[in-house]
């Protein structure tokens, strides 16, 4: 019975860890949307609104990649076309939650996305050079090299 309930504990704890760290990647990845989103609309943008952008982009973004990628898979027979075009129509989905949840123009929902993704960047190799200095060896939390 105890053996049981320490079962049952642990996967409590584990499900508590798992939605705890959701949350935390949560609201780290909202920080650079919301800082471009503060540059590109000039300081209208709430952190509130960066949060909800960057909980339903990532399913805009999937919902349409899937959904094209399975219309197109149905009419055309070549797979590099078919994942080219559900990429490109993915992306102006995602660019098109910016433009609604920022409540801008195209060209400043990219701009956002475009900053977004240079500040994430920068975020990315300053945490880095910091956990390497404290922890050799530790891993890029970015794809590209650290300095």
């Amino acid at each position: 019975m105890l053996e049981q309930f320490l079962l049952q504990a642990e996967l409590v704890i584990a499900a508590l860890v798992v939605v705890v760290g959701l949350l935390m990647m949560w609201i780290i990845v909202s920080v650079p949307v919301w800082i471009a989103a503060k540059i590109v609309t000039l300081g209208k943008a709430k952190f509130t609104r960066a949060m909800l952008v960057t909980a339903v982009g990532p399913f805009i973004y999937a919902l349409v990649f899937f959904l094209s990628n399975a219309a197109l898979t149905a009419t055309l027979g070549q797979q590099f076309l078919i994942a080219a075009i559900s990429f490109i129509l993915a992306f102006i989905a995602w660019i098109g939650v910016f433009k609604v949840g920022f409540r801008t123009g195209w060209i400043r929902a990219l701009g956002i996305a475009f900053v977004a993704t240079i500040v994430f960047v920068i975020i990315g190799a300053i945490v880095t050079a910091g956990l390497q200095a404290v922890a050799p060896g530790t891993p890029a939390i970015t794809p590209f090299p650290s300095f």
